[in-house]
């Protein structure tokens, strides 16, 4: 499975994940609840989302999105943390801390989760956890 899933629930979802794959979608789902246990479970947005924000750019575009969100992709795992501190996206923060991460704006993309250091990794979900939008 890649992308928008139809899973119905996180248990769902992780278990049409690739067996390759899924050990690391499962610790990440993990970490999250550790971390975050604050952020409701929700798949709105076809993937593994946790809590939800509501956004408005100046362009006057609203909606809702998850605060974080995890999809298993093609070529790798997303770690979407929708939150921004001090007019910047707190993603972004994490590119030292994370190398071997290819990091965007509001989305961290790696291969394995062994990869990454996990201290880092808690320390990202908490902040985008207790951060706004803000953008």
């Amino acid at each position: 499975m890649h992308g928008i899933s139809k899973a119905k629930t996180h248990e769902e979802y992780i278990a049409g994940v690739e067996e390759k794959r899924r050990g690391d979608i499962r610790r990440l789902h993990d970490l999250v609840r550790e971390v975050a246990p604050e952020l409701e479970p929700t798949m709105a947005f076809g993937m593994l989302g946790y809590g939800t924000v509501h956004y408005r750019y100046a362009s006057g575009r609203e909606g809702d999105w998850m605060k974080i969100g995890i999809a298993n992709n093609k070529q790798y795992i997303s770690l979407y943390c929708c939150a921004a501190e001090d007019g910047g996206y707190v993603a972004e923060q994490y590119r030292e801390r994370l190398p071997k991460a290819n990091i965007g704006r509001a989305c961290v993309r790696f291969k394995r989760l062994s990869d990454l250091d996990l201290d880092a990794l808690k320390d990202l979900i908490r902040r985008a956890a207790a951060a706004d939008w803000g953008m």
